[in-house]
């Protein structure tokens, strides 16, 4: 019986991915063609399917770049980003994007040996410091056995050596691991959807206007209560705004 259940779905997803493929290549027509309103709701259908991939997110961003939809397109752009941080287009089409905000914030640069780490940390992600880590420790094990086992002296000193040396880069990249962990947590990206919004002192509406921010601008969430988010920009600044005013780019 599992096994018809397995055949079962494994045919609902082949047609279900064949349907979401003929609609994607539908609504690219539609965009080359300057339909941009419906490209973008044959493009939304298929996300709405669980289907997501930066090309969906990246064709989604450039249908609300044409209709000059500043947040969305931006919004988009951020989560095509987020599966490929390096790609030239994106990167390229957000920045085309980014002058249609009203907010000039500055970005503070990190200094000293805060920077460095951080730097060297974002080399790979999580998973691959792991699993660079777990290969150290399996290459130590390997290295330790032949120092234990070798009759040679000279081959003893060089497994001694290179075995002792795999297991402080193996605890490197695991230092490394849980740091990259530990950014990504803290990394909660967020996008202003209100047209504008006002940024308090305090959690709630009788509290101090601290300024303003308007749609497109890129925020960091470090804090929530209730309906209420607190936000970091890039030059330092906080504030509380009202959580529906913004758009996580991430899913909770």
């Amino acid at each position: 019986m599992k096994f018809i259940v397995y055949i079962l779905m494994f045919l609902f997803g082949t047609v279900s991915f064949a349907q979401n493929t003929t609609v994607f290549d539908q609504a690219n027509a539609l965009y080359t063609n300057g339909d941009y309103t419906e490209a973008l709701k044959k493009y939304t259908s298929v996300l709405e399917q669980e289907e997501h991939s930066a090309e969906l997110y990246y064709n989604i961003a450039n249908a609300h770049y044409k209709l000059n939809n500043v947040a969305p397109s931006i919004y988009y752009y951020e989560k095509a980003l987020l599966l490929k941080p390096n790609d030239k287009e994106i990167l390229n089409n957000i920045a085309f994007a980014k002058n249609m905000t009203i907010d000039a914030i500055e970005i503070v640069p990190e200094v000293g040996f805060s920077r460095l780490i951080k730097k060297a940390t974002n080399t790979m992600v999580f998973d691959n410091w792991a699993k660079l880590s777990v290969v150290l420790v399996v290459l130590f094990v390997l290295l330790f056995l032949m120092y234990y086992f070798s009759q040679s002296t000279g081959k003893k000193r060089l497994a001694f050596i290179t075995s002792v040396s795999s297991l402080v880069l193996a605890f490197i990249a695991l230092a490394f691991a849980f740091n990259s962990y530990g950014l990504e947590q803290k990394n909660q990206p967020a996008i202003v959807f209100a047209q504008e919004s006002q940024i308090k002192s305090e959690p709630n509406l009788r509290s101090e206007e601290t300024f303003k921010l308007h749609e497109g601008t890129k925020v960091q969430v470090i804090d929530t209560v209730s309906n209420w988010s607190k936000i970091k920009l890039s030059d330092g600044k906080t504030g509380w705004v009202v959580s529906d005013d913004i758009k996580r780019l991430k899913r909770l």
